[in-house]
Order: structure tokens, then sequence, then C-alpha cells
């Protein structure tokens, strides 16, 4: 019998091949991206939990809110590993990770700086699951200068030669590192990636005892069973004891005191909730995270999509059902039981969903690499070699074959054999209900992606068009022209003469891209106030960065080197309360010296030197000018110039690599994942109305069956063909305009959502809504257009002739 219906499904497909193609494209496009965005959320829940112990590990963050100052830190104060080692029964161990950047490294006549430094504690890989595959696995960094590289990292200096024992120097001072062993490589899958780990042991900053300072991502590994919160509401108690008497000497206040208008802590965060779940700046992470929200938006997509390719199979099924009317009438009088047929149409719904899926996947497997590129992932075929993923299609296929084949397969076999052998079949009320609602749920969908689609697009240009108050737009960066050392001054002057070459001002500190960032607690009257970020520049900073002074004067050589005078932002004139009259006004801020006396000369406009994610917080220029250097040009093509700099670069043969950016490229870098996410969600919005719009087609196709001797009449009588595709498209449309009803409250909810993760954002205007509903209504007239029009043009006497 099985092999039988097989047979006959496979007679039924060849026979109605638009139909059954129809079936394919809209399964095989919603099962392509539901296997797309699957992959793309399990990569991003798999975060972290490649270590063997990821369920035990937390990491310790800092919170507080000090003077108005919201302070969200990952990282902490270096004796904190320890401490909490030493008086919490329930910690096992714990370790740090110190980010250096990418120091100069060298191995023999080779200069490199392009490697992830990183120090750790010696029991660092005891904690995490990297596992050793060449040299110590026991302790490799259980003595001081001792580093682990990965492969990838060993081969660049050592090619195929055995790196261990060999040393390399690492900074300016050329200090030794002996290489103990070596990792494959940090997964993907991690919420940092390093090319080398070099040993804490002997570096000085991770033997400080200061709690007022922090610098170090701090990770404890918790005993089994330990309950993370329990951990987490012991922490006050050592907080006061340890940083109480600190606090105490650095500002002069007693913890209690401190405490009773600010609030400052240690918290924990388990390590796989870091990528997903942080609410930390990026300049605070070890690099930037995912956001849940897109899990949740698209997890939705992928089910929604997977629900319109069903619900298509079902409208296009039932819409050939006069096709298959007399099919039907001829099994039942030749004894075919209901459940008979039922099978039928089932095996029918199974092949077709096979099929489907095996287009699926290779269409997945083809495009694999565009989406990688697209989404920012490295996701491989090896996916498919696991056993989760088949019985994901397993269930997808049953799931699939019963959601779409049920209904038609139950309403087909329904039909009494006498109605049916006369091509007079019914479908009642409660089906039409049904066929309505699916359509308005499609267009909801449908409708609001789109609107979701215009929200974002629209952020991301206000985000490219906004006055962040400064213009980003043909600067050159030369961060490590440093490296020059006393020629620094020399190669300046050299591309100053290049007409191109407007300004050049020396500075470590952008207000986008890789930058210094340094804090500084404030005094006033002998008062702490709150820490705030300051920036060393020299006197052309401003016109280089085209900044706008709204009071005093900018910094000058006529007036001295102005070392201990400051040029501060607005919003710390109001933060500081100098909002009136902050000319001449005097602050000091903590040195590791004890404290420094500043004088404000000038107020800058604000700009923003964070992301917009942010609100811009007050900001303290100083005239200590160090670092690279920062050039202002007069051309938008900057190729030629920066061929040209790389020559007179070459000329100081210092040895080191030229590098640059370009300003405006970290500035769209800044939103690099909210423009990924955009991309993502456009594309998928497509693919959706797309999906829905054979969903339509085929109600266009049910209602012209049903309706054929009815437009035949119309016809004879007089009717034109406009009037009879308006009498078969209006009901769609009101179902239409019926879902932006439902669509349009829901997407603002969720996209307002969305929007409170910026602290400076577009609205969502009135004309979104109605740009959304245009181009929804636009696509399912085109969609219904096609059917109708087609109807309304055949010949009456074909529609009106009876067997």
């Amino acid at each position: 019998m099985i092999k039988n219906n097989f047979k006959i499904a496979w007679r039924n497909i060849l026979k109605n091949k638009g139909v059954f193609l129809l079936n394919i494209l809209g399964l095989a496009t919603g099962i392509t991206s539901c296997l797309l965005l699957t992959l793309f959320i399990t990569d991003e829940l798999s975060y972290d939990k490649f270590n063997e112990q990821s369920d035990r590990i937390a990491r310790v963050v800092f919170r507080g809110k000090v003077g108005g100052e919201v302070m969200k830190e990952a990282v902490v104060m270096a004796p904190v590993a320890q401490t909490l080692k030493e008086e919490f029964p329930e910690v096992a161990d714990a370790t740090r990770i110190r980010r250096v950047g990418t120091p100069k490294i060298s191995y023999g006549n080779t200069v490199y700086r392009n490697s992830r430094f990183a120090y750790v504690d010696p029991n660092f890989f005891e904690i995490f699951t990297l596992p050793v595959v060449r040299g110590n696995s026991v302790n490799p960094l259980g003595e001081p200068n001792s580093i682990v590289l990965t492969r990838d990292e060993a081969r660049k200096y050592f090619g195929d030669t055995d790196p261990i024992g060999k040393e390399l120097l690492v900074g300016e001072n050329h200090e030794p590192f002996r290489v103990t062993a070596i990792i494959d490589k940090v997964p993907e899958n991690s919420h940092f990636h390093f090319d080398m780990f070099a040993s804490m042991l002997g570096y000085l900053p991770a033997k400080g005892t200061s709690w007022t300072k922090s610098d170090f991502f701090t990770y404890l590994l918790l005993n089994k069973g330990t309950d993370i919160r329990s951990v987490e509401n012991k922490l006050p108690s050592v907080v006061e004891s340890h940083m109480g008497p600190q606090l105490k000497d650095e500002i002069g206040m007693s913890f209690a005191d401190f405490t009773k208008d600010n609030q400052i802590g240690l918290f924990l965060q388990p390590l796989t909730e870091i990528h997903l779940n942080s609410d930390f700046a990026s300049a605070s992470e070890l690099e930037q995270g995912g956001d849940i929200k897109y899990i949740y938006i698209f997890g939705a997509v992928g089910i929604f999509m997977l629900c319109i390719a069903c619900i298509n199979f079902m409208n296009l099924s039932t819409a050939t059902a006069a096709k298959r009317a007399k099919e039907v009438g001829i099994r039942k009088v030749l004894g075919s039981e209901k459940i008979q047929l039922v099978y039928q149409f089932l095996t029918e719904s199974f092949i077709a969903t096979c099929i489907a899926t095996v287009i699926g996947i290779l269409v997945v497997i083809l495009i694999l690499p565009l989406f990688n590129d697209l989404s920012g992932k490295a996701i491989d075929l090896s996916f498919l070699l696991q056993y989760r993923v088949w019985l994901l299609l397993f269930l997808m296929i049953a799931g699939i074959s019963l959601a779409a084949g049920a209904y038609p397969a139950f309403v087909l076999s329904s039909f009494a054999p006498v109605s049916a052998l006369k091509n007079k079949f019914f479908t009642g009320k409660g089906t039409k209900t049904l066929r309505n609602g699916l359509v308005v749920f499609q267009f909801v969908i449908s409708a609001g992606l789109i609107f979701a689609t215009l929200v974002v697009g629209r952020q991301m240009s206000y985000i490219q068009n906004k006055n962040i108050g400064y213009e980003r737009e043909q600067i050159l960066v030369l961060r490590d022209a440093y490296l020059l050392g006393n020629n620094q001054t020399a190669f300046k002057n050299e591309i100053l003469k290049d007409p191109r070459v407007k300004n050049i001002t020396t500075s470590s500190y952008l207000p986008a891209g890789p930058s210094n960032n340094s804090m500084s607690g404030i005094f006033l009257n002998g008062n702490y106030q709150r820490r705030m970020f300051y920036y060393d520049v020299d006197e052309h900073y401003l016109p280089v960065m085209g900044m706008e002074l709204v009071a005093g004067r900018n910094f000058s050589k006529d007036f001295g080197r102005d070392s201990l005078k400051i040029i501060i932002n607005e919003t710390a004139t109001e933060v500081l309360g100098f909002k009136d009259d902050p000319i001449g006004k005097t602050l000091v801020r903590d040195t590791d010296n004890g404290g420094e006396e500043l004088t404000v000369i000038g107020v800058v406009k604000d700009f923003h030197f964070k992301s917009l994610h942010q609100q811009i917080d007050p900001l303290i220029l100083r005239n200590n000018p160090y670092g690279g250097l920062i050039l202002r040009t007069t051309v938008a093509d900057m190729s030629g110039l920066i061929e040209s700099i790389r020559g007179t670069w070459n000329k100081f043969d210092s040895g080191e690599p030229f590098t640059y950016t370009v300003l405006d490229d970290s500035y769209r870098e800044t939103y690099h994942a909210e423009q990924k996410m955009g991309d993502i969600l456009r594309i998928f919005a497509l693919l959706t109305i797309f999906i829905a719009c054979l969903g339509l087609f085929g109600l266009v196709t049910f209602t012209t069956e049903q309706r054929l001797k009815e437009i035949g009449i119309r016809k004879v009588l007089g009717s034109n063909v406009p009037q009879i595709v308006t009498l078969l498209s209006k009901d769609f449309l009101k179902l239409i305009l019926l879902s932006f009803t439902i669509a349009f409250p829901l997407g603002y909810y969720f996209m307002d959502r969305w929007l409170r993760d910026f602290a400076y954002r577009t609205e969502m205007a009135w004309w979104v809504f109605v740009l959304a509903a245009l181009i929804t209504m636009l696509i399912a007239m085109i969609t219904i257009g096609f059917k109708s029009i087609k109807a309304a043009l055949e010949n009456p006497v074909k529609s009106l002739k009876t067997e």
C-alpha cells in the first residue's frame, strides 16, 4: 500500500507540475531560511560553551553610580581574584586576563605588530579549555616570561621548525619570552581571541594591591553545585572591607558615608552569558559581543517563515481542489475510505517536503560562505555531521509534512462522491475564515518585517548623517607614528610639505575606532565629584578634528605650553556646575603623585567620542601631546596620498611597518554589528514577502477556480477587465489592510525597544508606517493582479460550457 501511495503521489506530482514547483519553491525557501537562521542562532548561543567547566565559570564585574556617573566595567581590581579565592570556600579557583593590545614582537630581524597579546595567570589553561597540542601541557605558564602561542601564530614566527624553547622579544624594551607550549587556536565562539598568552608571573601590575583601579578581567571557577547568586550576595562585605580603607585614604571619606549617595559593587556574570547579555561599553569588553534581542528576532523570523511556507502549501493544494475532485469521487465510489485518501495526500506532502528539504540543504551549502560574510560568522559544513542537525531535519520533515499536508488531506478527502464527480464541492464558512486568518497572519509578518527593516535602515542613516560634533571625513590616522622616536617631528614636517595635507595634530586619542582611553577622579573644593575622561592633545587637535569652541580659547604656544590649562566639553560644564561662567574655574585631577590643579581656558562644543548607544560624558582636554599623528587632508580619495606617505615613512628606515586608518571607516566600524543585523533582516524580510506572495497567489488561484462561471456570466453581461480584477481583489486587500492594524502596533513596540539601546536615535515618523503599508500593498497588488487579469481575460465560453 505504501509503495502504491508513493507511485500515485509521484504521478499526481508530474500531472500538476506548476503547483508542485510553486510548493517546492515556497517550502525550499522557507526551509533554507530557517536552516540559516538556526545556524546563526545556534552559533550565537554556543559562545564559551566549548569550555568543559563553562557552567561553573563566572566573571567578576564592577557596577556603580557615583556623582551621576553610571559605572559599568567588565574589568576589576588586581587583588580581587586572590581575595575571593582565599575568603570564599565556594570559589575553587580564580584566574585573570590583562589585555595588552598588539605590542611590538621581534624574532631575529623581523618585527611584527599584529599579534593579539594578553597576560594571564598560570592557572588559566586549567580553567579554560584550550588544550595544548605541543610542549608543556601540565603547567606551561608556571615560570615568569613564559608564553603560549596558537598554532598559526607559531607558524608565523618559526615556520615549520619546532617553536618550543625559542624566545620572542616583546615590547619596545625587547623583553624576552620563552615559548613553552602551543595550542590549536581559540575557538571562534569565544568571547576573547588572543594569539599569545604570556605568564602573569613577573608582571608588576598583577601584583598591585589597589582596590580603586580596575584593569583585570577576572574569572572564578565555582565548586560544583554552587549557586552563583549566593556567592554574589557575599560580595558587598568584601568590597567594604577591602575597598573602604583605601577609599578613605584617597578621597577622605568613609565607605559608609560614600555609599549614602553613591553605589558601587562587584557582581558575577555567568561565562555563557557574556557574549549575548553584557551591557558594558565595547571599550570595556575584550571583544564586541552579540545581542540577545537579535536571537529573539531571528528566531521568530525563522519560525514565521517556515509557518508561512506551510500555509502556502495548504493554500496551493486546496486551490487546485477542483482538479482533484473527480479523482476523489472515483476513488470513493470504488471503495476507498477516507483514511486511505488522507494517507495518499499526506504522502504527496511528504514527497514535496523531502525534495524541498534536500534543495534547502544544497542551497545552504552553496550560499554558506556568502552568509558567513554577511553575518560575520565562521560556520563550516561540519554542522552536517552533527546528530542534532539530522534529528532537527527529521523533525522538520515530519512536522512540515503534517502541518502543510494535513489540512488539504482532510479537506479533499471529505468531498462527497456525487458532488465531487459533478465538480460541486463545498468549502464552508469555517474554511473561509481559516483562509482569511492565514492571509492576515502572513501579511502581519510581512508588513511587520518591512516596517522593521525601514526603521533599522533609518537608524543606520541617522547614525551616518548625524552631526557628531567633529568632521570625520578626510582624516587620516597614523597611530604608530610615535615608533619613529626622534624622527617623528622630521616625518611630520616632511608630510606637511604635501599640499594634500592641510594640518596635523599629535595625539593618541580619537573619538572613533582604536583610541587611548584615560579617566581620572575629579575634585572640587576638596570634595570628590566623579571620574572624567580626558584627552591628551595639542593646539592643532580642535582645528584638525573640526571641533567648535563655544567659549574661551584654544591651546596656544603664545601662552607657553599651557600644561596645566584645560578645555572641557559642554557636558562637563553642567556636571561641574560651571555652566554660567566656566572660564578661569579650577578643578583638581587625581594622579599617582597626588592632585594636579587644572584651570579651564575654553569650552568645546559637545562631540560624540563614544558610541551613539551612550550619552555624551564629561570630557577634559589637556595640552599634553603624545602618540601618533592625525592628518586633516584635502582629498576624498586618499589612496595616492597614502602611498606617498608610505614612501616617506620608508625613507626613515625604522624597521617598523607602515600602518594607517581612515577615521570615517573607523566610525562606520563602530556600528558594524547593527549594520550586519540590518542587512540580514532586510534579506529575510524580502524572502518572507516572497513566500507570502506565493501563498496569496494560491488563494487568488483558489478564488478564481471557484468563481470561473460567475466571471464568465459577468463578462457576457458586459463587465470589463478592471471590474473583474476589482471583484477578485477587494476581499484580499481588505484582509491586507486588516493585517496592518496588527502588524504596525507590534512593529512599533518591538522596534521601540530596539531603539532604546541608542541614546541618540531617530523617531518612528508617521510616514514610515505609510511607506511600509504602500510597499506591502504594491507587492500584494502585483501578485493578485497577475492571476486576476489572467482570469478576467479568459474567454467566457470556456468557463460557461458544461460537460
